[in-house]
């Protein structure tokens, strides 16, 4: 015999139990936010945002979050940039625009971008090496990475080629001679 008190008992448990730890992962969330809360609001792309640097105007893939730079663990969620979403990148002279459907669109200006390059991993996304394209970028007082990964991974040498270019170009003779 089946004994249904019992039996409904324990799944109304343990619906609980996941509506709890739900619910604890959600508020854990916010009180990231809460913590980056420094941080400024998102730059808007400009109205002319000049010439594209790429042949290929646009990459598409995902957008896979943001995390303090070096600190590949450390999520940043302030501003809806810890969401993951697909992504259309535009490379030009003056800057990165990055568009989320979805979710809130970003720009990084020329002078923030600091470098590019390839990586295995972001906070939430592990991938084989290279298989990431990682954006390094100074927003307010801190320097954040922003992991992206198009649909053909072939063309993330050509945007962390670009980019670098872009940077080198930015740097002021104070910071080329201090680096010598």
């Amino acid at each position: 015999m089946t004994d249904w008190a019992a039996r409904i008992g324990w799944v109304v448990g343990l619906g609980l139990f996941v509506a709890l730890v739900y619910w604890l992962m959600r508020e854990g969330w916010k009180w990231r936010g809460t913590l980056q809360g420094d941080l400024p609001e998102l730059p808007a792309a400009p109205s002319g945002p000049g010439e594209a640097r790429l042949t290929v105007l646009s990459m598409s893939g995902r957008y896979h979050g943001s995390t303090t730079a070096g600190q590949w663990l450390d999520r940043i969620v302030a501003h809806g940039l810890g969401t993951r979403s697909r992504v259309e990148l535009t490379l030009t002279d003056a800057g990165l625009d990055v568009v989320r459907p979805g979710a809130s669109d970003f720009f990084v200006p020329v002078a923030a971008l600091r470098e590019a390059r390839l990586d295995k991993g972001i906070a939430g996304k592990v991938l084989t090496e290279g298989g990431l394209l990682v954006v390094t970028w100074a927003h307010g007082d801190r320097l954040l990475d922003s992991g992206f990964r198009s649909d053909h991974a072939a063309e993330h040498a050509a945007w962390v080629a670009a980019i670098n270019s872009m940077t080198d170009k930015t740097e002021t003779p104070t910071e080329t001679e201090g680096a010598r």
